[in-house]
């Protein structure tokens, strides 16, 4: 059975991935760069894989270098809290919860709100990452879009909060829909979603006579339809908090639908499962 990693091994893949280079890494840890290079050489033999790409510019992680640094941010990140998260669970204050990043802005705030008394440790991240620390136990919950388009890992529970629907977004001064079989013709118009059906939304755009261009976020997209005075397809939360003067929301011209989860374990923090009613009117979900 191969050793466990060490903290040591797991800093330095860290530093060097984030400064490029061995030496420069060697240098913010405080070693010599042989003996980086040594360490370095040492876990590579252990893990049987290159993790640099090494030469006179720097080092570049391989893909297998790529995904021990993902896991040793991970690692390190949880070892960094555990002293805190022990004191907060021994007086049953503390929650970890983690969403993704369009809905980080408008989540966070409501939780806030309803649990005054609970400190909130938020974590941004993708679904699928989220619901693997919520299956290791290093995460209490995790409101994801997914659910219901992955697999699960074993001891995660999802529990539907509500439906969310696509919405046109009618930035001030942007010209409604046209008519007929294609209502959007020649005109660009930009849309996100926070689930996995960007293919789909796509073409169905562009059945319609759009020339679609995706944002990368939820807010971006709304910022970029602003900005051009373009519509906009976006899911309702988007918008769930604010619309500036001149600005409406109109049916979308097909029906798509999104699901908003909560990822636990089978017994799930009741503070919180007490308050996604709440959450569901504060987000107008169906």
């Amino acid at each position: 059975m191969a050793s466990l990693p060490a903290v040591e091994d797991l800093r330095l893949v860290q530093a060097i991935s984030r400064t490029g280079a061995v030496a420069t890494a060697a240098r913010e840890l405080r070693i010599s760069q042989p003996s980086a290079s040594q360490r370095l050489s040492r876990l590579e033999r252990t893990c049987g894989a290159k993790l640099f790409e090494r030469d006179t510019r720097g080092a570049r992680p391989t893909p297998a270098g790529a995904e021990l640094s993902r896991r040793a941010d991970h690692i390190l990140r949880h070892l960094e809290e555990v002293y805190d998260a022990t004191r907060a669970a021994a007086t049953g204050q503390r929650l970890v919860i983690g969403t993704f990043g369009g809905l980080s802005p408008i989540l966070f705030p409501v939780l806030d709100a309803a649990l005054p008394d609970i400190d909130i440790e938020q974590q941004v991240d993708h679904g699928h990452f989220l619901v693997e620390r919520v299956a290791e136990g290093t995460m209490d919950a995790a409101f994801i879009a997914i659910a219901e388009q992955m697999t699960l890992p074993r001891g995660t529970v999802a529990r539907r909060i509500g439906y969310d629907d696509l919405v046109l977004f009618v930035p001030s001064g942007a010209r409604p829909p046209g008519r007929g079989r294609q209502p959007l013709k020649g005109r660009p118009i930009v849309f996100a979603t926070y689930d996995r059906g960007v293919d789909e939304i796509h073409a169905r755009l562009v059945a319609l006579g759009a020339t679609p261009r995706r944002g990368v976020n939820l807010g971006t997209t709304v910022a970029m339809a602003r900005r051009r005075t373009h519509l906009a397809l976006v899911p309702r939360t988007a918008l769930a908090t604010e619309l500036r003067p001149g600005e409406h929301l109109a049916t979308a011209l097909f029906r798509y639908r999104l699901t908003l989860s909560v990822v636990t374990t089978p017994t799930p923090p009741k503070s919180l499962m007490a308050h996604l009613p709440d959450l569901r009117a504060t987000l107008n979900l169906s």
